[in-house]
């Protein structure tokens, strides 16, 4: 039952949002609402590493490019679908933050984080010299002109960012409530002392990088028919990282519903602003956002509402 229940709500996401799209035909929400759903994606795969486990990750644009050249690859080879696509790019994804994940989570706090900070940088590196999928100067990813059941593809891509944000929810969901979940908790609170009482920490680490990844990877695959011109500035841009990290702390790291929350909120704010005032604001509207609730907040919107329910009196 346990198992089932997500799975369920996984279903139900996508047929509401595949009806949806028989009724909504202005392609503008349907931009916005992937944009939002990406995010939500890449908030939650963030909080199984840095929420859950408390090692904070800055390198969420590695995982986030390499599944969306990924994509690239498999479209120039063999023109892949985009189903396929977005498996492959979660195992590539997947498989880099096992090996990253082994080489360096014997680091701890500010190491770990600039280690992978470092790995962007690398990665970025490596495909602006990669001339087979575009280098420096950039992919075309043209879309296919029809998709079974859908008269616009970007109502397509909306359906699969639905697909994957309910389906990156749901691990987040099954992760805090198992074995895995209470283990990568006992890691956060005292590595030390979960070592000890013979929590496998290595073990569960690995494990949360490589589902983080994987889900990071898998919300990168769909993103050069999404943008139809994929070059490396775009690919990992530092949005993602900056985003992934305040959405999971503004709405709480301590649940599956936290990055939900602040990924709903804070990405529905930037992309009001984009239409009314900037897109330049996008990083500034986080950085305040996040301030405040670092100072008013710590523990995120939950965690504000968790107090207060605890101060009514019975």
């Amino acid at each position: 039952m346990r198992v089932l229940r997500p799975l369920a709500a996984v279903v139900a996401a996508v047929l509401l949002a595949y009806l949806l799209t028989t009724v909504v035909h202005n392609r503008y929400y349907y931009f916005a609402a992937y944009v939002v759903l990406q995010y939500v994606v890449l908030a939650t795969a963030w909080n199984i590493l840095g929420g859950y486990t408390g090692y904070v990750n800055f390198g969420t644009a590695a995982f986030f490019a390499l599944g969306a050249y990924t994509a690239v690859v498999l479209l120039k080879t063999w023109k892949a679908a985009l189903l396929v696509m977005v498996v492959a790019g979660g195992a590539v994804a997947g498989l880099l933050g096992l090996g990253i994940g082994y080489l360096t989570l014997r680091l701890k706090g500010v190491y770990f984080s600039i280690a992978t900070l470092a790995l962007a940088v690398v990665l970025q590196t490596l495909i602006m010299n990669w001339d087979y999928v575009g280098g420096a100067t950039g992919y075309y990813a043209i879309r296919p002109r029809t998709v079974p059941l859908f008269d616009d593809y970007v109502a397509f891509l909306f359906v699969v960012m639905v697909l994957l944000a309910a389906l990156s929810l749901s691990v987040a969901w099954a992760i805090e409530h198992s074995r895995l979940g209470r283990g990568l908790a006992a890691i956060r609170d005292n590595e030390e002392a979960a070592e000890c009482l013979g929590v496998p920490t290595l073990r569960l680490k690995l494990l949360a990088t490589t589902l983080s990844g994987a889900l990071m990877g898998m919300a990168g695959a769909p993103f050069p028919y999404f943008i139809t011109y994929i070059e490396p500035a775009s690919a990992f841009n530092l949005d993602y990282a900056v985003n992934s990290l305040a959405m999971p702390m503004i709405g709480g790291t301590a649940s599956w519903l936290g990055p939900l929350v602040g990924a709903v909120l804070l990405g529905t704010a930037q992309q009001v602003a984009t239409v009314t005032i900037s897109s330049e604001l996008n990083l500034l509207i986080v950085g305040v956002v996040l301030v405040a609730f670092v100072i008013l907040a710590p523990e995120g919107l939950l965690g504000l509402v968790r107090r207060r329910q605890q101060r009514r009196p019975a």
